[in-house]
């Protein structure tokens, strides 16, 4: 079977239906070694082979307000696009989670970006949201790993923040930690997850992406970047 035909397979559409029900019952899911083995690897090998300078330091904000900020992430990151084998068939499967989302969640998903991740060791990303309620346009955050033999001791858990709590409550957010395994992928809402990578021990590589609603700006539709 071809990698353009695992898109359609029905363990994808039963996936694609146990993602759609963690979005409704809890705003995210957590699917571990649940990419297409095929597709995994092949995203695992096209990262590994991406000359270095095809990634770039990461920063935050966007368009004037980007900027480097060492405090806040370390990590550096290169925009997938349809230039590739592995990039075809990783946007043909976010494609037709896309269209399955849509019809049974009634999102009104428009499009997708995304890109390749690489934490070398000791690298992190402080707790952030990826979008802010009324200020952007991202609806659903996907993460996906590429680390194989990965083990909870070598770090770099993604955590999520079920909560925020209050500053008179003195404790803990309820939180979530994930470890970055191969094939694991992570949904949750933007708006609605605070979330940071912790420090690895070695290289960590994955794919984050987000899905997004066609806003415009004083009638410019805003970039997907």
């Amino acid at each position: 079977m071809s990698l353009d035909q695992t898109i359609h397979s029905e363990s994808d559409q039963t996936l694609f239906e146990s993602i759609s029900n963690d979005i409704i019952e809890k705003g995210y899911s957590i699917r571990p070694n649940a990419l297409p083995s095929d597709l995994t690897h092949l995203l695992l090998q096209h990262i590994i082979e991406l000359p270095t300078k095809d990634f770039k330091r990461a920063g935050i904000g966007r368009t004037k307000d980007h900027q480097v900020n060492d405090s806040i992430r370390t990590d550096e990151i290169s925009w997938i696009t349809n230039d590739s084998k592995a990039n075809y068939a990783w946007l043909n499967w976010t494609d037709a989670l896309q269209a399955y989302l849509n019809r049974h969640l009634y999102l009104g998903l428009f499009s997708f970006e995304s890109h390749f991740s690489h934490y070398a060791k000791d690298d992190f990303y402080k707790k952030h949201k990826d979008a802010f309620k009324g200020e952007g346009n991202r609806v659903l955050s996907v993460v996906v790993y590429l680390n194989e033999h990965w083990s909870a001791t070598d770090g770099g858990e993604l955590v999520i923040y079920e909560k925020e709590s209050s500053p008179s409550s003195g404790g803990d957010n309820s939180k979530i930690t994930v470890t970055p395994s191969f094939g694991t992928l992570v949904f949750f809402l933007s708006e609605e997850f605070p979330h940071e990578v912790l420090p690895a021990k070695r290289d960590r590589y994955s794919i984050a992406g987000w899905f997004r609603l066609n806003n415009s700006i004083a009638n410019n539709i805003d970039p997907p970047r």
